[in-house]
C-alpha cells in the first residue's frame, strides 16, 4: 500500500514514517500542502494522512482541490483541532475520516485500513478473485478457503493486483506500491515475489502479459 504523509511536524511525521513503515507500507513524507499536491499529481495513493495546517497550502485547501478535481483517494485529517465544529467541517471538506493529535498509532493503522476498504467500495474486510481471498483487517491471504502464509512483501504485491483484478497491473504499479520515496528497488524483486505467490497460489494463479505486466488469472478458482 503507497501511503502520502503531508505533516509538518518532524518529530511526528518520523514516527509515522517509521511505524508504516514496520508493515511493509510504501510511505512518501512532504512537509508542506503544495508539495502535497504536486505528489498527488505525480502518483497513484491509496490513502492521505492529511495535516489541516501545512504551510503552502492549507490542508483543507488542498482537499477542496482534490475533491473539487473528482479525485476519491481515501483522505484522513490529523490535527490538533479537536472541536466538534473542527471535526464536522474536515468532514464536511471530504475527508474520509478525522484523527485529533495525540492518537495511537494502532488506531491510525486501523483507520488508514478501514478508509482503503471504503474506498475499494468493500463493504466486508475482505477482497477476492475466485478461490483467492485477503483479509484486509487480519492481513491473512487464504486459497479455497485454506491460511497461506505470505511476507510482507509478497501480501501488498497480491494486494495491487486484488485491486486491479480484472486488469492488467503493470511492474511501475507494483512498484509504487511497495517502494516510497527513497527507497532502493532491486532489479529482479517484482519477479521474486510474482513467482514466490506463484508457489503458493498456484502456477497459473497470476499471468505474466509480455511487455506489459501482470494479472490474475480470469478464470480463477
Amino acid at each position: 500500500m503507497r501511503i502520502l504523509l503531508a505533516e509538518d511536524d518532524t518529530s511526528l511525521g518520523e514516527t509515522i514514517l517509521a511505524w508504516l513503515r514496520l508493515d511493509r507500507h510504501a510511505i512518501d513524507w512532504v512537509q508542506r500542502g503544495d508539495a502535497a499536491h504536486s505528489a498527488l499529481l505525480a502518483h497513484r495513493y491509496d490513502c492521505v494522512l492529511l495535516d489541516r495546517g501545512l504551510p503552502g497550502l492549507s490542508g483543507d485547501a488542498l482537499l477542496g482541490q482534490l475533491r473539487a478535481a473528482g479525485n476519491t483517494v481515501p483522505v484522513i485529517m490529523i490535527t490538533a483541532y479537536n472541536a466538534l465544529r473542527d471535526r464536522v467541517e474536515g468532514l464536511d471538506l471530504g475527508a474520509d475520516d478525522y484523527l485529533v493529535k495525540p492518537f495511537e498509532l494502532e488506531e491510525m493503522s486501523a483507520r488508514i485500513r478501514a478508509a482503503v476498504r471504503r474506498g475499494a467500495s468493500q463493504a466486508a474486510n475482505t477482497i477476492a478473485h475466485g478461490a483467492i481471498a485477503l483479509d484486509l483487517e487480519t492481513r491473512q491471504a487464504s486459497l479455497d478457503g485454506r491460511p497461506v502464509a505470505l511476507t510482507a512483501r509478497e501480501y501488498h504485491v497480491l494486494y495491487a493486483l486484488l485491486l486491479r483484478k480484472n486488469a492488467i497491473v503493470t511492474r511501475a504499479q507494483i512498484e509504487e506500491s511497495l517502494y516510497g520515496w527513497g527507497e532502493e528497488v532491486e532489479s529482479n524483486a517484482i519477479e521474486v515475489y510474482i513467482h514466490n505467490l506463484r508457489k503458493k497460489l498456484g502456477a497459473a494463479s497470476i499471468v505474466t502479459v509480455r511487455g506489459l505486466g501482470y494479472r490474475l488469472k480470469s478464470d480463477a478458482g
